[in-house]
């Protein structure tokens, strides 16, 4: 796949680039490395995501790691009923965390937590992690070490996206991080992050036949993913990646490129034209693959990030956010156009009387509603489906989905060997 050409000043800081594979402890926790995720991922020679099933044999390294597990353990573990799974998403806008139980298909959350800290803060202009960016992370991700330690979780992924992914000083954030808290963050690449976002939230896409856009407005980068057609609520299944684009443009990243002078409206004006333009050209290679999907009469959309659920808030007039509300709400793309217009005119204090907004997002709403409207103008579906959920439980999907076939794996190579030792 060939990556934006418009990206912002920082070129340096090599988005897209997977600096860090590891996956460590937290403080003490039996951690493992993370698994692959569940979603297909093979890639052509022009670098798309071709989303191809995996290949039939591809269980026997699993079986042979089955054994390994077995001889060192020397029995079969049962299912590890009760205990805890996590998932910790650091952003370059906000640090979230998950914990959940399982419970039959699905899981049940028992903590999170979420804090806007804003670590890419200034990276567009300096290509750096800033030290109060950085110290006001270390913070948040100190209390998730904390929750993580007092649920006593057994298997955590906590993975790191845009912000380290194109900081200079990414790694040794990283390392001071897993010093100072104890929680070895991955470095996760954009494919993954897409295909994470994916896998959290794919059960909301509106039911159909025609083919679907799923995307995700982040702090510092926003992806889009075109999956099979058919599917929707009703299927059990992961949709298959036909296409995806990541672009280095999240709603920090954006206004700090653009910047944040909004004195008079036409300015304002100006401002919020500019960023579609921005966000427009970087889309043009993916608009151009997908063309004739999105001709099709009857293309599905869902979006998951901060920008959706804050314009589904307003579109549904609620006095304060209330989750069961937005997530899987279908709105219309006209009604979601007409907000972000009204919004990107307003004063960032106007802004930030508006229920739902506040001034945590006062400042940032503008760079989303310019993204959002930059897909609309890609992708134009008649509708659009809100999920509030994403890589967090994209991570803890896959966590439980790998410990379950594990657990399979060893009661099958168990019950061989003694049917071998019965004969």
């Amino acid at each position: 796949m060939q990556m934006a050409e418009t990206m912002p000043p920082d070129r340096n800081a090599r988005a897209g680039k997977k600096r860090g594979s590891r996956s460590g402890k937290v403080a003490d926790f039996r951690y493992k490395r993370a698994p692959q995720s569940e979603l297909p991922r093979k890639t052509g020679r022009d670098g798309r995501n071709r989303g191809n099933p995996s290949p039939a044999g591809a269980a026997a390294p699993a079986l042979a790691k089955a054994e390994q597990d077995l001889a060192a353990i020397g029995t079969v573990r049962t299912a590890h009923q009760g205990e805890a799974y996590a998932a910790l998403d650091l952003g370059t806008n906000n640090c979230r965390l998950l914990i959940a139980r399982p419970s039959g298909r699905d899981f049940t959350v028992i903590d999170a937590f979420s804090r806007v800290v804003k670590l890419g803060e200034g990276l567009a202009t300096t290509g750096r992690l800033s030290d109060k960016a950085m110290d006001r992370t270390l913070g948040a991700l100190t209390i998730c070490a904390d929750k993580l330690q007092r649920r006593s979780v057994r298997l955590a992924r906590s993975v790191a996206t845009e912000a380290c992914r194109r900081a200079t000083n990414g790694p040794d954030f990283i390392e001071r991080v897993r010093r100072e808290t104890g929680i070895a963050l991955d470095i996760i690449s954009a494919e993954e992050e897409a295909r994470l976002a994916v896998l959290g939230c794919h059960i909301l896409l509106e039911a159909g036949d025609g083919p679907a856009m799923i995307f995700d407005i982040g702090g510092g980068s926003t992806e889009l993913v075109l999956v099979e057609a058919g599917g929707g609520a009703e299927a059990s299944h992961v949709p298959r990646i036909l296409d995806w684009q990541s672009v280095p443009w999240g709603v920090v990243s954006l206004t700090d490129t653009v910047g944040h002078s909004e004195e008079g409206e036409a300015a304002r004006i100006a401002r919020y034209a500019r960023m579609r333009q921005l966000v427009g050209d970087s889309f043009a290679p993916f608009a151009a693959r997908v063309a004739e999907a999105a001709a099709h009469p009857d293309i599905r959309l869902l979006g998951t990030s901060g920008t959706v659920t804050t314009l589904a808030s307003l579109y549904l007039e609620l006095p304060s956010y209330d989750r069961r509300a937005v997530d899987g709400l279908i709105v219309p793309a006209g009604e979601m156009r007409e907000i972000s217009a009204r919004l990107s005119v307003m004063t960032p204090y106007e802004r930030s009387t508006l229920p739902c907004i506040g001034q945590d997002r006062a400042d940032l709403v503008v760079a989303g509603c310019a993204i959002l409207e930059a897909i609309l103008d890609l992708w134009p579906a008649r509708r659009l489906g809100v999920a509030d959920r994403g890589i967090r439980e994209g991570i803890l999907r896959s966590l439980i989905a790998a410990e379950r076939r594990s657990e399979t794996s060893l009661r099958a190579l168990h019950q061989q060997r003694s049917d071998k030792a019965r004969r």
